[in-house]
């Protein structure tokens, strides 16, 4: 059986502070085509990725332990959840993103599904990860605003999306988490995240709308300290050889 990982959010902040870009594969079991799991696994295990995020907006329970089940035999990758609610913890995951959903006001998001998961998260040993999440306008409605029933931030609105990520850093999120959706039409802006970069000291999660190695090298270059590949890599798992 693979050790648990040790303290995957100091790695991310050593990272960033050595300036090494972090690159993680975003996995809905919902969307998994099983019979195909030996393949995507080997892709991941070929690819660049630093890390694996397992979630979605709507996962069946014996779903999600199946698949963090297979990438902990099959990968030696960091596995962490990126619950769409509390029923999406696994014991045998490594750590969760415990995420506010800070760009809305629906509180079932913003707090009342955190303390549901509180007592869970208490009985195990996953590394529990606060993460300030804020949905950015991306031209057309992602699962994330329909299932939260909250309007993404105006992409336009830098003022506003800084001022958001800037509040989750005092209110001592540990990351920051630039979100499109899942299938979303456009990537976050990248004077967008050159802007929260220069202006929060925590490292920054850009994902959704990236759909090449053009788009993650460009979040990198605006400041994103992790990007997140999940519909592209769903869609093509030799994303990575093009």
């Amino acid at each position: 059986m693979r050790l648990k990982m040790p303290h995957i959010y100091q790695q991310i902040i050593e990272a960033k502070q050595e300036k090494r870009k972090l690159l993680a594969i975003l996995l809905d079991p919902d969307k998994i085509v099983w019979e195909n799991l030996e393949h995507l696994l080997l892709k991941i295990n070929e690819s660049p990725a630093t890390h694996i995020f397992v979630g979605g907006s709507i996962v069946q329970a014996t779903i999600l332990e199946e698949l963090i089940a297979a990438l902990k035999q099959k990968t030696n990758l960091p596995v962490m959840i990126f619950p769409g609610d509390p029923s999406q913890i696994s014991p045998q995951a490594d750590a969760i993103l415990f995420l506010s959903l800070l760009s809305g006001r629906n509180p079932d998001y913003l707090i009342e599904y955190q303390v549901q998961a509180a007592p869970i998260l208490k009985k195990t040993n996953l590394e529990i990860i606060s993460t300030g999440y804020i949905l950015i306008e991306s031209g057309n409605e992602t699962a994330v605003a329909r299932v939260s029933k909250t309007q993404p931030l105006d992409r336009e609105d830098l003022d506003l999306v800084l001022a958001t990520a800037q509040a989750g850093e005092m209110l001592g999120n540990k990351l920051v988490y630039l979100e499109a959706g899942s299938g979303a039409k456009q990537a976050v802006p990248l004077d967008m995240i050159e802007l929260i970069a220069q202006n929060v000291q925590i490292p920054i999660i850009v994902g959704g709308g990236i759909v090449d190695l053009h788009g993650i090298q460009d979040a990198y270059k605006a400041g994103a300290d992790l990007v997140v590949i999940g519909t592209a890599f769903e869609n093509n798992s030799h994303f990575f050889e093009l």
